[in-house]
């Protein structure tokens, strides 16, 4: 345990129980997890059927899908550069693969219509070599739903996504991985292939305690969706990083980005979403972000709430059994809950500005009453006083405006219009009027209304 300030022994002791349940009622030869808690390692467990050979932070497990969200950063890199545009259809860049309409948004979030899977046989037990072209890997029947309608997920489009950052940065997609993410953040233990000490993959019968290995092939043009092995250190090195963001990486701006949600989720599915190369699901009135991975062999799960500053690592070397999704959501909890979150001191503003200070307070959409309240950072909080309502914060423009940054107005701008004196007449949000009094008369808009003013029941 490498914590500045240690986990209580009971907290340790639910943690170990429920790693210790997971590997002996999941049925896995072996299981490691791990917890970081504001950016430290805040413990680590792990349970094996072979006495004496617990994996730890270094072993390497495949982790399956959770290269996606390598692959989506990497995207977001090119982004951030000017390479490309999220809304670019795929054609600008990576052209004559037949799907060239769907857009790099559509890929990144999973909206795009493209199959689950490649034609058979299996891609996941069967070497990259199967499927030398994307036209191997995308097959006859590449969209199966109208393109922008809702999530499906799609394995074949993450390859797409790895070929194009091939194709524009003129390198491997390992290769580029491993310069841009991996030797930033310090993964070195995070690789294509995998290098000892590694966990070995196994099947387990399912109604016998038997098993046989599963083999590790190479996932050629599949890689991007899947091809990594790494560790619990390595992945809460990354979980850090998608909950903050790293400049030498991709800016906290576009990783927030990355967790917001992309595309309506599939029918049925209310409890969870998926933003660029990240799912997000709902445990209570808990957000988890992060991913899930599955190969032969292999099962894993990264969790992290950004509100707790807690995550989670759950590998396993077995093809099914433990719910390692569950296993890692519940050690997030059992931190989070038991040893909750300890709040910053509260401190007042560095300086005072008074021309923003004296917005602050009630204002009144019609008779609907709001206040405003300055943050810190120099943005703005504007909610309403009485009931459910379109609360929003709101982020400060270099030009005097504020810019909206979740709910209804997410993306609109508040502004402050004033009279021709200089004096405040009402503030503009979206083109709705917010007044100091409920139908102000000295407003311009939308002013007193009525001529004969407020009045009561003897008229």
């Amino acid at each position: 345990m490498t914590s500045s300030e240690a986990l209580l022994p009971s907290t340790r002791r639910a943690l170990l129980h429920r790693v210790a349940t997971a590997q002996s009622e999941g049925r896995t030869p072996s299981l490691v997890a791990a917890v970081q808690r504001e950016g430290k390692i805040a413990w680590s467990g792990a349970r094996s059927c072979v006495d004496g050979h617990e994996p730890d932070g270094d072993t390497q497990f495949r982790i399956g899908s959770i290269t996606k969200t390598f692959t989506a950063v990497l995207v977001m890199r090119l982004r951030d550069e000017g390479l490309l545009d999220l809304d670019d259809p795929l054609e600008k860049h990576l052209p004559g693969t037949d799907v060239g309409h769907l857009t790099v948004f559509q890929l990144l979030g999973h909206s795009g219509g493209l199959a689950a899977e490649t034609p058979a046989p299996w891609w996941e037990r069967t070497p990259g070599s199967t499927r030398p072209e994307l036209a191997d890997v995308l097959g006859e029947r590449p969209l199966i739903h109208p393109s922008g309608h809702g999530h499906h997920y799609s394995n074949p489009g993450y390859t797409l996504l790895g070929s194009l950052v091939e194709r524009l940065r003129g390198e491997s997609w390992a290769e580029v991985l491993r310069r841009e993410i991996l030797e930033p953040l310090g993964m070195d233990r995070t690789t294509p292939e995998a290098r000892a000490p590694h966990a070995g993959g196994w099947a387990v019968h399912p109604w016998a305690d038997v098993m046989m290995p599963e083999p590790a092939e190479d996932l050629g043009l599949m890689a991007p969706a899947g091809q990594l092995w790494s560790t619990t250190t390595d992945l809460l090195r990354f979980a850090a990083f998608l909950a903050q963001g790293d400049e030498q990486v991709l800016r906290a701006s576009s990783v927030a980005e990355m967790r917001a949600p992309a595309a309506p989720p599939e029918a049925g599915d209310w409890t969870g979403t998926y933003g660029l190369g990240l799912q997000a699901v709902r445990r209570g009135n808990r957000t988890l972000l992060g991913h899930s991975g599955s190969l032969p062999g292999f099962l894993a799960t990264l969790w992290f709430s950004v509100e707790d500053d807690v995550a989670a690592v759950v590998l396993s070397n077995a093809t099914s059994g433990p719910l390692t999704g569950t296993v890692a959501a519940d050690l997030v909890q059992i931190v989070a809950d038991a040893e909750p979150r300890i709040p910053e001191p509260w401190r007042p503003l560095p300086e005072v500005d008074e021309e923003l200070l004296a917005l602050t307070g009630p204002w009144y959409w019609g008779t609907q009453v709001h206040a405003l309240k300055l943050l810190a950072d120099g943005g703005v909080e504007f909610q309403p006083l009485r009931g459910a309502g379109r609360a929003a914060r709101f982020r400060a423009c270099p030009d005097g405006t504020w810019t909206g940054l979740n709910g209804y107005y997410a993306g609109e701008t508040l502004r402050v219009v004033r009279a021709d004196d200089g004096t405040v007449d009402h503030l503009d949000l979206g083109s709705f009027v917010f007044t100091r009094e409920p139908y102000d008369r000295s407003a311009a808009i939308p002013g007193g209304v009525d001529a004969g003013g407020w009045r009561g029941l003897a008229i």
